[in-house]
């Protein structure tokens, strides 16, 4: 009998990359995003382009009629006062308000401009050029203090004008060879318009005084010039039906008027006698004007409706070539499903684990090893199963884990560490106790015994010594924790002898002045901590402030409370360091993480912790300006008895 084969498939190797997640993620992206850019990408930037560029021109030719019309208003103002200067006294009213609608049309401008619906270039350089137009005021004050000429003032209203439409000119149109033609055609014109307007207000003033003055005469061949220039200009680039408009503007019964008066202008090139009324030629000229601007209006309605069709068809090509990249977009999206679920599910698993670990587990352990009993054994978990998946997964969930294992092993140094300090602090505090105790009852032996005034003197020093010494002792223990030893005093104790207690702690006990103490009597068991709460802040006075200057203690009643302060006129602190040291005092920062020239401050918060009180430091600042800290101690109700009459020094400090 034969044997059949079977016949084995070979495996087939694994993609390249296809075990990581980078790898993964291009290998399904790889094709759809070519395919994309390719079929897409140039199609969706030329009609992105010629979107732009539509938009663009349609928001720029707002901003020219917007600007025209400011140019418009500031042309009549020009002619207006130009006439006013040549001594046509009648315009003064009209110049007036003609200078309102100026303004009126500028705020227009502005608002229109910080919409930003132009390019940004061209926005910026209106917003430039309005410049010029902000310097006018001071030419309007001239004109009002009578020492403007008109010369200057003329062209200081035409620099204006020129920096305006130069502005709205600067960028060229971009796209639609019709729509470029049509831009230019509008710039032309509103070259040609200003020229014709600048005549208007140069004439008005010549035909005020009279005659042509100076260089005036030759200032007004050289505008015609500019205007038969821009007007050649503006026939190369319109079409038929805009030079239509505008040669009916120039065939008015005005427009014929203005041209004899411009005539007669011609025949006073020697300076003779012109007998010409400025108002007729104003009108006149001004109807022209207007005229021109209505055709700069019309031109620019046109170029604008162009851009919006441009636009709306540039955005219907638009939207085809993005629906069809939309398309490739869900195909590559189906594709992708297939790698995502495999990537996300371990993903998601590990981010649960780890947002469990660091919302419960870790603080959990932290807690646990820090609340540990002296002789509790300090154990650190083993860490979790690395799970299977991706080697970028597999090693994420190994770091994330290595984390874990590191800060509970931290925590657990730190938390022996901070249990050995704690033990050596108040180990060292008690045996400096004891022993300056018994240092202390010595001295006082010997004090008793001696007769000497002068041995009797030091021993006073050395005493005094030691009580610092004590207290030095005493703050180690209030650092490590523990209660200072028993030492109360029975029934109530006088503020100012409590005062007086904690100046015998300090060294320069001289310079401390007991200024103003109101009275009140302090509870006996609250008096030694509150004696060592003051002697720390006193002696910090004394430590940071001249040897010549006196540190004050002020105390006064406050409703139930009693208020204690410590004043001293030193270097003082910056806000900074004020805030920092309050927020020592108050227990927001742990003593083993700041620097041990602070150790005060937090002997000082721990003790005002235990009293319930409240410390703060504050800048203090006296008549003749020198600055300093100036600590404020306020005492709960329940350690204080206020009376309502002076007492007679009924509380003594009787140790119990």
């Amino acid at each position: 009998m034969k044997r059949t084969q079977r016949r084995v498939l070979p495996h087939l190797p694994p993609l390249p990359g296809w075990g990581t997640i980078r790898g993964r993620v291009a290998i399904v992206l790889a094709v759809p995003t070519c395919l994309l850019l390719v079929v897409t990408g140039l199609g969706v930037a030329d009609r992105a382009a010629d979107w732009s560029a539509a938009r663009e021109t349609a928001g720029r030719v707002e901003l020219l009629i917007e600007a025209q019309g400011l140019v418009r208003q500031l042309q009549r103002e020009r002619g207006l006062t130009n006439g006013l200067l040549g001594g046509a006294a009648e315009y003064r009213d009209d110049v007036e308000a003609q200078r309102t609608r100026t303004d009126t049309a500028r705020s227009g401008f502005d608002a229109l401009l910080g919409a930003d619906g132009a390019g940004a270039d061209t926005a910026n350089d209106l917003r430039e050029a309005l410049a010029p137009v902000a310097a006018l005021d001071a030419v309007r004050e001239q004109v009002d203090g009578g020492t403007a000429r008109r010369a200057p003032t003329l062209a200081a209203y035409t620099k204006a004008i020129d920096g305006l439409i130069g502005a709205a000119a600067a960028e060229p149109a971009r796209g639609d060879r019709a729509l470029a033609e049509a831009m230019g055609a509008l710039q032309a014109l509103a070259r040609a318009t200003e020229a014709v307007a600048l005549e208007r207000g140069l004439l008005n003033g010549v035909f005020a005084a009279g005659r042509f003055k100076g260089s005036e005469f030759l200032d007004f061949t050289e505008v015609r010039a500019e205007r038969v220039a821009f007007l050649g200009q503006y026939a190369g680039l319109a079409t038929s039906a805009q030079q239509a408009a505008l040669d009916a503007a120039f065939a008015t019964r005005d427009a014929r008027r203005a041209t004899g008066y411009e005539k007669r202008a011609e025949g006073g090139a020697d300076g003779s006698r012109l007998a010409v009324n400025p108002g007729s030629w104003w009108s006149s000229m001004t109807a022209l004007v207007d005229q021109l601007h209505g055709v700069q209006g019309k031109i620019g309605a046109e170029v604008r409706l162009r851009a919006d069709r441009l636009g709306d068809d540039a955005t219907g090509q638009l939207g085809g070539f993005i629906g069809l990249g939309v398309l490739i977009l869900a195909v590559a999206a189906a594709l992708a499903v297939l790698s995502a679920r495999s990537i996300t599910r371990p993903l998601v698993a590990l981010a649960d684990e780890a947002d469990s670990v660091a919302r419960t587990g870790l603080p959990t352990a932290v807690a646990r090893i820090q609340e540990a009993d002296a002789d509790d054994e300090l154990v650190v978990e083993r860490s979790r199963r690395v799970p299977d998946s991706a080697r970028e997964i597999t090693r994420l969930a190994a770091a994330l884990h290595n984390v874990e294992h590191t800060a509970i092993g931290l925590a657990t140094e730190q938390a022996v560490l901070r249990r050995n300090s704690s033990e050596s602090l108040a180990s060292l505090g008690r045996r400096n106790q004891s022993l300056l105790s018994r240092q202390l009852g010595l001295i006082t032996t010997l004090e008793r015994q001696e007769i000497d005034p002068d041995a009797l003197g030091e021993l006073f020093e050395l005493d005094h010594l030691a009580t610092r010494m004590r207290r030095n002792a005493e703050s180690l223990l209030v650092l490590a924790g523990e209660e200072l030893p028993p030492r109360t005093w029975s029934g109530l104790v006088t503020a100012a002898e409590v005062v007086q207690s904690a100046i015998a702690e300090v060294e320069q006990y001289q310079r401390v002045a007991v200024v103003d103490v109101q009275a009140a009597r302090i509870r006996g068991r609250a008096v030694a901590e509150l004696s060592h709460l003051l002697a720390e802040l006193i002696e910090n006075a004394l430590l940071f402030s001249l040897p010549s200057c006196p540190v004050e203690i002020y105390g006064w009643r406050d409703g139930g409370e009693y208020c204690l302060a410590v004043v001293d006129r030193g270097s003082g602190m910056t806000p900074e360091e004020l805030a920092r040291s309050n927020a020592r005092l108050a227990g927001r920062e742990s003593f083993l993480v700041a620097p041990t020239r602070y150790l005060g401050h937090f002997v000082v918060g721990t003790l005002a912790a235990r009293l319930g009180a409240q410390v703060e430091l504050r800048p203090t600042l006296g008549q003749d300006g020198v600055c300093g800290v100036t600590a404020y101690i306020a005492l709960p109700t329940s350690l204080v008895d206020v009376p309502e009459t002076q007492p007679g020094g009924d509380g003594r400090l009787t140790r119990a």
